[in-house]
C-alpha cells in the first residue's frame, strides 16, 4: 500500500513537471512573436492617426488611475504630433481602447479603435470609417466644441458629439476616453496637469441586463 502510494505521488509529480516544462517551452516560443505583433499593431495605428513622422517617443501617464501613453512624433526633430493610447471601462460590454492622433496644436487628425466589444451593428459602428463620433471631432480643436464641465459630450449630455444610432452607452464611453486622451496630450503638449477627466460615460450595471429591451440597442436617444 504504502509502495503504491509513493508510486502514485512519483508519477503525479513527473506529470507536474513535465507539463510546466512544456508550459514554459511554449511561452518562450510564442513571447516574441506576440511582442512582435503588437509592436507592428501599435506602428500600424500611430501610422493611421498621425501626420507623416520618422519616430516616435513614448510616455506612459496615469489618468483617472488608468494608464494612458502618449506617443511625441517627430520629423527631423521637429514635433510633427501626438498619439495617445487611451482607454475607458464605461463601454457597454467593458474596455474599451482608441488611439487617438493630435497634430501639435491640438487638433484632431484621427481616431483608431484598438479594441472594443460592444453590440454587433450598434456600438461596434465607432470603428467604421466616418461615424458620427469621428465625424464629430475629426478636424477640430476639441477646445472649440461645445464642451459640458469643460469635457467633450454627446449631444444627448448637453454637448455636440453625434451619438451612434441606438447606442448611447458606447458612444458616451468613446467620448470618455477622447477626454482623456485629449488630457494627456495637454498634459505632455503644454504641460496642462492631468485631472480627472470622466464625462459621465456611466451607466448603473444593474440598467445592463440580457433582456432584448434593455441592451444597447434598446437604450435610444
Amino acid at each position: 500500500m504504502k509502495s503504491t502510494l509513493v508510486n502514485m505521488t512519483a508519477v503525479l509529480f513527473v506529470i507536474t513537471l513535465v507539463a510546466s516544462a512544456g508550459v514554459g517551452v511554449v511561452n518562450m516560443i510564442t513571447e516574441e512573436p506576440i511582442a512582435l505583433a503588437k509592436e507592428a499593431a501599435t506602428k500600424a495605428a500611430l501610422a493611421e492617426v498621425l501626420p507623416a513622422f520618422d519616430s516616435t517617443e513614448e510616455q506612459t501617464l496615469t489618468v483617472d488611475e488608468l494608464p494612458i501613453t502618449v506617443y511625441t512624433a517627430t520629423k527631423e526633430g521637429q514635433v510633427t504630433g501626438y498619439a495617445v493610447q487611451t482607454m475607458t471601462k464605461q463601454g457597454f460590454n467593458g474596455v474599451v481602447r482608441l488611439m487617438v492622433g493630435f497634430t501639435p496644436d491640438g487638433e484632431v487628425v484621427n481616431v483608431n479603435v484598438l479594441e472594443q466589444s460592444e453590440t454587433p451593428g450598434l456600438g461596434t459602428k465607432m470603428a467604421d470609417e466616418g461615424n458620427p463620433l469621428l465625424g464629430s471631432i475629426q478636424g477640430q480643436k476639441l477646445e472649440n466644441k461645445k464642451l459640458v464641465d469643460g469635457k467633450l459630450a454627446v449631444t444627448k449630455d448637453g454637448g455636440d458629439v453625434d451619438a451612434l444610432t441606438a447606442a448611447t452607452i458606447s458612444s458616451r464611453a468613446y467620448v470618455d476616453a477622447v477626454n482623456r486622451a485629449w488630457m494627456a496630450y495637454k498634459s505632455v503638449a503644454a504641460g496642462v496637469e492631468a485631472t480627472d477627466t470622466a464625462s459621465g460615460a456611466t451607466h448603473p450595471v444593474a440598467e445592463q441586463t440580457n433582456e432584448p429591451a434593455a441592451q444597447e440597442g434598446g437604450q435610444y436617444e
